[in-house]
């Protein structure tokens, strides 16, 4: 079983995001940039079928910067077999990447298309839900567990009332939620291998996709100060405040 993950470059999430003097988005000049965290635990995920013998090959791919090949080369340390990196200069929207990603799973005839479910940065939340429907396959979003046996994947979600147990059949495309898995840290030997693994160089026309734009960023403004607290005497006090300064009641 061949699976597919798509990882993300993005801004570490240690550092905090500053926006562009001209709010025309967000300042990523000599600014750190790491892989997407939902992304490593879908990586981890990934590598973890593959030491179970159900997944035989692990490949990794991310749209984006040549820079972005650093980030598969986390995750091919990690315990990836080797890489796809799309060069494209833009952030594309996410249905150009999901549109991507369909060239890709179809060109590598993946089984299981493993993902996170939401890039840090965009917070769309949205390529996964487009790619299955794309590609014709079922979905399984928010995974914290995934089992996969005999051409199917039994997956456990998070709802707001709980947990939610699913069944899908092979192929399908998984999103991976935060509580997933844990994911490692490379190690010395493996970030040395990871250097001698291939990484393929593709481009947006390589697979005759259309990804232009469809939306226009207005303004990029930073979230408003928060105003310090005050205290209240008492409970009347509190409800009145409500009332008349607040506007709550």
């Amino acid at each position: 079983m061949k699976v597919l993950v798509p990882v993300k470059r993005v801004i570490d999430y240690n550092v905090k995001a500053r926006v562009k003097a001209d709010q025309t988005g967000v300042d990523l000049a000599n600014v750190k940039m790491s892989m997407n965290p939902f992304c490593e635990i879908a990586v981890e995920e990934a590598v973890r079928l593959k030491e179970k013998g159900v997944a035989t090959e692990v490949v990794i791919v991310s749209i984006g910067p040549a820079q972005a090949q650093e980030t598969i080369r986390t995750a091919l340390a990690m315990g990836g077999d080797r890489g796809v990196l799309i060069q494209a200069d833009a952030d594309l929207e996410p249905l150009a990447v999901a549109k991507l990603l369909k060239a890709v799973a179809e060109d590598e005839k993946a089984d299981l298309v493993l993902m996170g479910k939401q890039a840090i940065d965009g917070d769309n939340n949205a390529v996964g839900q487009m790619l299955s429907a794309l590609l014709g396959w079922p979905q399984a979003t928010f995974a914290s567990k995934v089992e996969v046996e005999g051409g199917k994947a039994t997956v456990t979600r998070e709802v707001d009332g709980g947990l939610q147990v699913l069944e899908v059949a092979l192929p399908a495309v998984i999103t991976a939620d935060l509580r997933l898995n844990e994911p490692r840290y490379a190690s010395l030997p493996n970030i040395m291998k990871a250097k001698k693994k291939e990484i393929a160089t593709k481009t947006t026309g390589d697979y005759s996709v259309d990804v232009a734009p469809r939306l226009t960023v207005v303004k990029v403004t930073e979230p408003a100060k928060r105003s310090a607290g005050i205290k209240v005497e008492d409970a009347a006090q509190l409800v009145a405040k409500l009332k008349t300064e607040a506007g709550v009641l």
